[in-house]
């Protein structure tokens, strides 16, 4: 889960392009920063999209420079330093840690198990800064597991389920009058993330017999419409709430983000389909 808050590169300039990556890179540096090389395990890319969220909200201040590291050691590379990356490093670190504990549960993966080893010490550090997030990421674990043994076929208790907790995430100051709007956004996603990546993953959980509420319904001759509007009914929802905020700096990467990115994964899946069936289609009429 999580991987489809993304640029369209193909839409985003050059230049605005990179300054995304500036945010990545601030993101990487803030992690290892406080949590040690360890932390860059868990960078990703949606909480790249929080820091840029909240750093263009609340302005608190920014500064910018460029630098070399591990995974890029020839060539000096622009990052971002902002206040606002410290709190998304917190919570970037927190999914990772439980993302690993829930592939050691579900798959018995024995490197996501070493990972959520290598990651303890540093959780532990999170949880002290912020229990209630915490508390928030853990408790969604431990009602999706719920879900899952009680064999629970509907779509939406996993979706909202999903949809609270990264509203949760999303707020960066709890009563101020940007709360509600945050956590709305956030909830949106958090919705079309659990349901992309049950579509994405759903041909893989029928071959493996994992949980996917979308068994039920893969049958139905409008499956593929009922799920393209229901991940459409969850960006609006997202868009809606973040149009309300007053924002403008970065508003064209945010806006590319939520718009257009997080269906790059949804296009190339239809791609996929498509070539493929072309290519039953052209099999069957040699």
């Amino acid at each position: 889960m999580f991987g489809y808050i993304l640029t369209n590169a193909e839409t985003l300039p050059k230049e605005r392009q990179e300054r995304f990556r500036a945010f990545y890179c601030g993101l990487c540096r803030t992690l290892k920063k406080r949590y040690g090389p360890v932390g860059s395990f868990a960078l990703s890319f949606d909480m790249t999209f929080l820091a840029l969220l909240l750093n263009a909200l609340y302005e608190p201040g920014e500064s910018a420079g460029e630098e070399r590291c591990l995974p890029h050691p020839l060539r000096r590379h622009a990052f971002v330093d902002t206040p606002v990356l410290d709190y998304a490093a917190d919570m970037n670190l927190a999914l990772a840690y439980h993302k690993c504990q829930d592939n050691w549960i579900d798959d018995r993966s024995v490197i996501s198990a070493a990972e959520a080893k290598l990651l303890d010490r540093a959780y532990r550090k999170v949880v002290e800064r912020h229990p209630e997030k915490c508390a928030a990421i853990q408790g969604w674990l431990e009602e999706i597991h719920r879900i899952e043994a009680a064999g629970i076929e509907e779509i939406d208790p996993p979706v909202n389920a999903t949809g609270r907790m990264l509203g949760e995430l999303f707020v960066y100051r709890e009563g101020d009058i940007w709360s509600d709007a945050l956590r709305g956004v956030g909830n949106g996603l958090g919705r079309f993330i659990y349901m992309m990546d049950a579509y994405d993953d759903l041909r893989e959980d029928i071959r493996r017999r994992r949980y996917n509420p979308l068994k039920r319904y893969c049958e139905r001759e409008d499956y593929e419409e009922m799920c393209r509007s229901a991940l459409m009914m969850m960006v609006a929802d997202a868009t809606q709430e973040f149009e309300l905020l007053p924002i403008v700096q970065d508003a064209d990467i945010l806006r590319n983000i939520l718009y257009s990115g997080i269906w790059s994964k949804y296009s190339l899946l239809q791609n996929r389909r498509e070539t493929k069936k072309e290519e039953h289609e052209h099999a069957g009429s040699v």
